[in-house]
């Protein structure tokens, strides 16, 4: 927390310019503060020596290690052909494993005198595979010795050192000299915890919390510092929250209550279905929102297919019975015109207002999206200006300026995370005051996340699915190790299309694409994948498409989908497959959201390791949506010890979609839950883990909310403020609105 003009004071003035510029460039540290703020990953006991057998793959790792042996190898090569070559192969030991360091040309000399046998040592660089065995190539070190002849050898194997997160151009002990450096500053450090809080705690001072992070005695120094700035964090970005809830609390709206015997009414009696408890009683707080005077913002979460449309179909209703707009917000034009296609269905001749045939209570549902005829926009246009038109169901294209609502009462936005916030914010400015704003998910989140990335909404949650929905069996097909399994996945493909039912089969990749890494929609394989991955290209829709058209699905009506097909086309594929015209259908993740094909019964994901967990679980939820039971087989090349290997069996262990998030979140060893791709800011959260730290962002929330209900302004709380100003720059604020 950057409070002061020491710690504002830039890194180039105290650490020379060509440190400053790699740490900028890098790590995104600019400042002292910022340098303060970068903590160590993690420490190590000098005597102690790490677990090479947990390096991750092709990621850049700092060991403390032992060298068991080191020897001089001569070759030929084409620089040196008369055998002149040279190549130090180091052997490195913790005791619970080894790992070879190599040194190759001119740079053999100087670790040749340096690392003899029983020599430890830090050493850093990217884990590769040689040989089927993990190497450091030309890897940096640091001999451990003690500095101090007088120092004793327990004093010495007991120093706990600092790893820090490092890059390739800066190892973790330049970066633990240049904390050494600016560490004095730390005193100067102003606390943004009001007192009674820190004293109520008993919370180390912000200046003595920096000090025991970087050069911490014992582990419990390491512990109470990372108690105080885990505090800091969490507090910080509620208070954040906190103020966004209540200046959205002092704005205005129109309520708007549903009539007695309107037209939701007349939609709830022609359901041919009893709505879950779970709907029940989320449609009872979001009817219960709407009907106030200041704006609703609420999150509604749901498992895949628990119902969540309904939901959102019935306050859209509510708000055209009050007299109303609803817009309902879609983020790709297939799940526009799905949803479309579902709301109009559901709605029969409510949905046909102003039309003959039209109930009495009916409105008009309409559809706007990029590609449509100019003819067709223009009638979609003139009837939201109108009012003609109670539900309009877009995307992006319902934000421009030339859309123009005659009372917006509410935005349902699906699937929130597709959008950015300016996009949002624009659609919410079309309303005379602001409108009531539901935002849908199917991505669960935990409890923890809700409350850090969408602290600023009210959340439900449906996870009752409706009855009806069968389960889906999980298996994850190990295409390298058993080739045979392969094999039955499309057997089993075929016995589900001979049983009259249909198939996805989904793949990362469109096919017609130049091999450029940078294309976008490329998902770039984790960094303990990568060396297996790059062997050859994720598998493309286009070519899965012919080779099993050729092979083993020759004779099966096959079509394929994605997301550079013309709109239309699109459409087109998509109600032939709905109407059980096409058996296979081979597509991108373009299917991944709100696709509703009840007689899908089957899903093969070719390269299921390209893909996330959530993601995985969202493709999945597209079968078993009728009676009959879903299978879904995760395709993959990854061996069986592998990373990836471990998340798609979490995957197919189970259905619950919380779990798979939580899981998915610890795997990625979450960073900035803030989202920091898409703000653009650097991290917030150095210490605080969302999963872990449950309990202290719960207690902040609460201090936060006391706080800001009491000063609003944090007039009496000018550390705070300060703090607030460098945590949340205006950019990440925005963010913080949902982007």
């Amino acid at each position: 927390m950057d409070l002061v003009p020491a710690l504002e004071e830039p890194l180039k003035k105290v650490l020379g310019s060509a440190t400053a510029k790699v740490m900028a460039e890098h790590l995104g540290l600019h400042t002292v503060g910022d340098l303060l703020h970068h903590y160590p990953r993690r420490y190590e006991e000098r005597g102690q020596l790490t677990h090479l057998a947990d390096l991750p793959l092709d990621e850049h790792a700092t060991v403390v290690a032992q060298v068991a042996d080191a020897r001089l190898h001569t070759f030929a090569s084409p620089r040196a052909p008369r055998g002149k070559g040279q190549r130090l192969e180091v052997t490195i030991t913790d005791g619970s494993g080894q790992l070879k360091l190599v040194f190759f040309g001119n740079g053999v000399h100087k670790p040749h005198k340096e690392l003899l046998p029983g020599t430890r040592a830090l050493f850093a660089g990217k884990v590769s595979v040689f040989n089927r065995r993990l190497q450091l190539a030309h890897p940096a070190y640091e001999l451990l010795r003690g500095e101090d002849a007088s120092e004793t050898v327990d004093t010495w194997a007991g120093a706990l050192i600092p790893l820090y997160p490092a890059t390739a151009k800066l190892e973790s002990w330049k970066i633990a000299k240049a904390v050494q450096t600016v560490l004095p500053s730390a005193q100067e450090a102003v606390d943004p915890l009001p007192e009674p809080l820190r004293a109520g705690r008993s919370l180390l001072p912000l200046p003595e919390a920096l000090l025991k992070i970087h050069r911490p005695h014992t582990k419990a120094d390491i512990e109470d510092a990372r108690s105080r700035l885990k505090w800091d964090e969490a507090f910080v970005l509620q208070v954040a929250l906190a103020r966004r809830r209540h200046a959205d609390s002092q704005l205005p709206a129109v309520a708007r209550r549903p009539r007695k015997d309107g037209l939701l009414s007349a939609f709830d009696a022609k359901l041919p279905f009893t709505l879950t408890e779970g709907q029940r009683k989320v449609s009872k707080e979001i009817f219960d929102d709407l009907a106030t005077e200041h704006p609703m913002h609420r999150l509604l979460q749901g498992e895949v297919g628990s119902g969540k449309t309904m939901v959102a179909l019935r306050a859209m209703l509510a708000v055209v019975d009050a007299g109303g707009q609803a817009a309902m917000l879609a983020p790709t034009e297939v799940l526009a015109q799905q949803h479309h296609r579902s709301i109009t269905e559901m709605m029969g001749e409510l949905a046909e207002g102003g039309m003959l045939g039209g109930a009495d209570d009916s409105t008009k549902v309409v559809l706007l999206t990029g590609s449509m005829g100019a003819a067709g926009r223009r009638q979609a246009l003139l009837d939201l200006v109108t009012g003609e038109a109670g539900l309009v169901i877009g995307t992006h294209a319902l934000i421009e300026d030339k859309v123009q609502f005659h009372d917006l009462g509410l935005v349902v936005v699906d699937e929130q995370h597709r959008f950015g916030v300016e996009q949002r914010d624009a659609l919410r400015g079309k309303g005379k005051q602001p409108p009531h704003l539901l935002v849908m998910t199917a991505t669960p989140i935990p409890r923890t996340v809700a409350m850090t990335v969408f602290g600023d909404l009210d959340t439900s949650v449906l996870d009752q699915l409706p009855a009806g929905r069968s389960p889906i069996a999980s298996h994850v097909v190990p295409a390298a190790d058993k080739p045979h399994f392969l094999s039955r996945a499309w057997e089993r493909v075929r016995e589900e299309v001979s049983n009259g039912h249909q198939a996805y089969v989904v793949c990362p990749r469109i096919g017609d694409e130049d091999d450029d890494p940078k294309k976008k929609g490329r998902k770039k394989p984790s960094p303990e994948d990568t060396a297996e991955a790059d062997k050859r290209p994720p598998l493309a829709v286009l070519e899965v498409a012919d080779q099993l058209a050729g092979g083993p699905l020759q004779g099966l009506g096959i079509e394929v989908l994605h997301g550079r097909m013309a709109p239309d086309d699109k459409d087109a594929v998509m109600r032939r497959f709905a109407a059980g015209e096409t058996q296979v259908l081979v597509a991108t993740t373009v299917i991944e959201v709100g696709v509703n094909v009840p007689n899908a019964t089957a899903m093969v994901i070719m390269d299921a390791d390209r893909f996330g967990v959530s993601q995985l679980h969202q493709l999945r939820g597209r079968v078993g949506r009728g009676s009959a039971a879903g299978l879904c087989l995760l395709v993959t090349e990854m061996p069986e010890a592998s990373p990836a290997r471990q998340r798609l069996n979490s995957v197919a262990s189970t259905l619950d979609g919380f779990e798979l998030s939580r899981i998915d979140l610890e795997q990625r060893r979450e960073g900035d839950v803030l989202g920091q791709a898409q703000s653009g800011a650097r991290t917030s959260l150095r210490m605080l883990a969302v999963i872990e730290d449950e309990d202290i962002i719960a207690e902040a929330r609460e201090e936060a909310t006391a706080v800001v209900a009491a000063d609003p302004d944090l007039t009496h709380l000018p550390a705070l403020r300060t703090a607030l100003q460098a945590l949340l720059d205006e950019e990440r604020e925005q963010y913080l609105d949902k982007g």
